[in-house]
């Protein structure tokens, strides 16, 4: 039932959006529909009275049919899983990551992070002249 109605939903929605875009905008919009483009179909009164009174009815549907649908998720039980939310988390196995696997360097965190350290000063070795 859900889904019949889902898809349902989604015809209307669909209706419902091209209806909106090929009516005659007062903004100078899309505005598809009317004048030239209907030829002489209906008039431009006639197309405007049906456009609207179809977007009226459309408009209802979606609501009823949004509505219907949220109750019916809502007095649904766990086991549903018509919900994408409702679907059981898969959990994958756990892989042991192998013992001789290379370990890559941490990312620097900050722009000082990423100079090389500073290169430490040059120690004679115990015994030997200090260099002039």
């Amino acid at each position: 039932m859900i889904k019949v109605l889902l898809v349902l939903h989604v015809f209307v929605t669909i209706a419902l959006i091209g209806v909106v875009l090929i009516q005659r905008s007062e903004g100078g919009g899309l505005g598809l529909g009317g004048g030239q483009g209907m030829g002489s179909f209906m008039s431009g009164r006639g197309t405007a009275n049906l456009l609207t009174r179809t977007t009226a009815i459309l408009g209802t549907a979606f609501f009823v049919l949004s509505l219907s649908l949220a109750m019916l998720y809502k007095g649904g039980t766990a086991e549903n899983t018509a919900a994408i939310l409702n679907a059981p988390a898969q959990n994958a196995p756990a892989v042991p990551a192998p013992a001789s696997a290379p370990v890559a360097p941490a990312l620097p965190q900050t722009p000082a992070d990423a100079l090389p350290p500073p290169a430490a000063p040059a120690v004679p070795a115990p015994g030997t002249p200090p260099a002039q």
